[in-house]
């Protein structure tokens, strides 16, 4: 089975949901579909929004450039690997940074409340 990191959220209330297998049907929310994230990987943006990582022996240490300020922050940090999925949920004022196990070939991701989804592939 070829696993994918799926995130579905609603336009209007913009209700966020991780898919933990997909099938034909729409996931609905406020009477319509929810749209599935496309994460971008490219940061043009004065923030920055694409994770990094730091290795540290078998463990990752992830960061994310970004203001953490009450109305613009990172969400949440993720990491998908093809029989696993780690999540960090983060705060405003908290350091935008987690740790994960060392899995090349795994995608990093990061979720603004304002640019929506980033990722980074591990090397």
């Amino acid at each position: 089975m070829n696993r994918k990191f799926i995130i579905k959220q609603c336009k209007h209330c913009m209700s966020t949901v991780k898919v933990i297998k997909e099938s034909d049907c729409d996931i609905m929310c406020c009477g319509e579909a929810m749209r599935t994230l496309t994460p971008n990987s490219f940061d043009a943006a004065v923030e920055k929004h694409v994770p990094s990582y730091e290795r540290k022996e078998d463990k990752i240490i992830v960061t994310v450039n970004h203001v953490m300020e009450e109305d613009h922050y990172i969400e949440w940090i993720g990491m998908s690997s093809s029989s696993q999925d780690y999540m960090v949920y983060l705060n405003p004022k908290e350091e935008a940074k987690a740790e994960f196990p060392y899995l090349p070939g795994s995608t990093l991701y990061a979720y603004c409340n304002k640019h929506s989804l980033w990722k980074k592939e591990v090397e």
